[in-house]
């Protein structure tokens, strides 16, 4: 083991043990992507591995307020940092814009290059008090990382990519990105070619200027990747990433680490009815949940990035009137930067006149226009579909817990997530598809896909699927089930923590030896 030195105030100095490791969390400063790698965070955390967890002040709020204390490790506590950056400018949502990518969160991605100083001071000073600082970012942090480690200059860093996509949307990106090569492993994705386009995933101009130099840098910058997945999900997709530059010939280390999601019900156990008292003082749709038969309530949410117009709104709420099913909709405006400010002026979007009132008095709906505890929503027993935007982490979750889905992509990856979901997995329906994306989606169509996933036998055979992709992602996540995402942890843990003997070994013969032949070379010389 490595030492530090430590002076006393009398001059003489003692040698401190070095950690071997300690591991440095830099993620995009939003919800969506920062929530899976707080989780990751955690698992290191428990395994003994000190977790220094770097970002805005607003984000730390953020975890504190909606990540379940019982997620986070007592023993070995994440260490957060504040980036001491202020928020960005945080333009107002446009709810009837034809793109849905959130133009609020547009001066982040700008800005978060500039993160590189506090990085690189927190690094420079981790460096010092251990053998190795290992760092993980987001692909979106790329810049800012380059920037880090080039003034640092640190000679004990290494740096892994998080990326918040799943490997299938990884796969069509790198394609765009290297041009769109012929590779042969690709062949398999033509199936879904039709339903796959970047077109009005992204705001003009996004994949050219920043994701995918952002991406290219990555790769240059990273020792490996780490995805929020498993074979159960992506079998298939991670063998063809292996096939792809720049992970073909074993130049790229790839971790599939997930699923990273909090409390899976245990293999054999059944889904309990009441949660734990403190989640279940704090929110009362789960006590509403524990009134309601088993599998018959519908969970509606978009995730923390969308935007819905008002007659999105007013059809959605007929929809669901219609189709005479139970529900609880998640009714609150996407996040901007400045998530936590009391002061944040946001748009009040409402329902329609009558609409909150008939549904609750009557029993068949609950309305929550807070933060809500999605994973615990749907670990219910009572929950039997979720309608969603498709985001990774909401798929993640849902089919964690084995509940089918109604899809609505709506931007970003949104559309690869939802052809995984409906088209290879089998285990969900769209609500509409991406090529339709223009079109307003009626209340008729909500009415026929809610109907769909909780009574038809379509339905019936997608939950069947969802169970036992649920039951293969519990497996997924013990030590004893063949290459499990926790033995997948455990050697990214060994890998990182590797002795840096036979590397300390090699720079000092090489520095004996280029000492000796410059030694030489001044005798032959005099």
């Amino acid at each position: 083991m490595g030492h530090q030195q430590e002076h006393d105030f009398n001059g003489s100095s003692t040698l401190l043990p070095l950690e071997p490791v300690v591991v440095v969390m830099f993620p995009f400063p939003t919800q969506g992507h920062f929530s899976a790698v707080v989780h990751l965070s955690h698992l290191l955390s428990a395994r003994g591995i000190p977790v220094h967890f770097i970002c805005t002040a607003v984000n730390i709020q953020q975890i504190t307020q909606r990540v379940q204390a019982g997620n986070l490790s007592a023993t070995n506590p994440i260490q957060f940092h504040d980036l001491g950056i202020h928020s960005f400018p945080s333009p107002t949502p446009d709810p009837n814009s034809s793109n849905k990518l959130p133009v609020q969160l547009a001066p982040t991605f700008e800005g978060v290059v500039n993160f590189h100083q506090p990085l690189a001071e927190l690094i420079s000073s981790l460096s010092a008090t251990a053998q190795r600082v290992v760092l993980v970012h987001d692909c979106f942090m790329a810049f800012a990382v380059e920037k880090a480690s080039s003034s640092a200059k640190i000679h004990n860093l290494e740096v892994y990519c998080f990326s918040p996509f799943t490997i299938f949307t990884a796969l069509y990106t790198r394609w765009e990105i290297y041009g769109r090569p012929n590779w042969p492993s690709f062949e398999y994705l033509k199936e879904y070619s039709h339903q796959l386009t970047i077109d009005g995933c992204l705001l003009d101009g996004f994949f050219e200027k920043i994701m995918s130099p952002q991406m290219k840098l990555a790769s240059q910058i990273s020792s490996g990747y780490i995805y929020n997945t498993c074979r159960p999900l992506e079998g298939k997709f991670i063998d063809i990433l292996l096939s792809v530059p720049p992970f073909q010939g074993g130049n790229m280390t790839l971790w599939c680490l997930g699923p990273l999601v909090g409390r899976l019900p245990a293999v054999g156990g059944t889904p309990q009815k009441s949660s734990a008292a403190s989640v279940k003082s704090r929110y009362k749709c789960l006590e509403w949940l524990d009134a309601q038969p088993q599998n018959s309530v519908l969970y509606v949410a978009f995730g923390t990035a969308t935007t819905l117009s008002e007659e999105e709104i007013n059809q959605l709420a007929k929809g669901l009137d219609c189709s005479q099913h139970r529900f609880i909709w998640v009714f609150r405006e996407a996040d901007r930067n400045d998530v936590v400010d009391a002061n944040n002026e946001v748009r009040r979007i409402g329902l329609p006149i009558g609409f909150e009132k008939r549904v609750t008095e009557g029993g068949m709906g609950m309305i929550v226009r807070d933060w809500a505890p999605q994973v615990e929503i749907l670990a219910h027993p009572s929950t039997g579909g979720f309608l969603s935007h498709s985001g990774w982490n909401s798929v993640v979750e849902s089919l964690g817990m084995g509940v089918p889905m109604a899809v609505w992509p709506m931007h970003s990856d949104h559309p690869w997530n939802a052809v995984l979901v409906t088209e290879v997995l089998k285990v969900g329906v769209f609500v509409q598809e991406w090529a339709n994306r223009n079109d307003l989606v009626s209340s008729t169509m909500i009415d026929k896909v809610v109907r769909k996933l909780m009574d038809s036998d379509d339905g019936k055979d997608m939950r069947r699927r969802a169970e036992e992709l649920s039951l293969a992602l519990r497996k997924s996540v013990l030590p004893a089930e063949g290459m499990s995402s926790t033995e997948e942890l455990d050697l990214f843990i060994k890998h990182i923590s590797r002795s840096l003997k036979i590397k300390l070994f090699k720079c000092c013969f090489y520095f004996l030896s280029i000492n000796s032949v410059r030694a030489y070379v001044c005798a032959s010389f005099f």
